[in-house]
């Protein structure tokens, strides 16, 4: 089992930045961290995710405006947030798979991040 406690979230104005972040516990080697974001309006979203080789993708949305990266000693992955906007707001939820592919096995809580206009 893994356990993944992220921290980080608040509310920030509109042009803003947040770094999030997300410790792993328990059982600590997975290939792949990444982050996902969820709100009233929408499902579950792919946010960014890095593997173990250190290969990271971004979703469109955020690309050039967020960096994921990965403290491979402290098994922490974190998510540095800049140029927020309102359509940030929402629930960031920090995830973690044994594979490089497919589904993700382990969840965290989730952190709200609130971007004011």
């Amino acid at each position: 089992q893994v356990q993944l406690v992220e921290s980080g979230g608040g509310l920030v104005p509109a042009g803003g930045s947040l770094r999030l972040s997300c410790a792993a516990s328990g059982r600590t080697f997975t290939n792949r961290m990444g982050w996902f974001c969820q709100d009233a309006r929408r499902e579950r979203e792919f946010v960014s995710s890095i593997i173990s080789g250190g290969r990271v993708v971004y979703a469109d949305s955020v690309r050039g405006r967020f960096t994921i990266s990965k403290d491979n000693v402290q098994n922490t992955v974190f998510l540095q947030m800049n140029s927020l906007k309102p359509e940030d707001t929402a629930y960031y939820y920090c995830a973690a798979a044994i594979t490089n592919f497919g589904s993700w096995q382990y969840w965290g809580q989730g952190t709200k991040v609130t971007v004011s206009s």
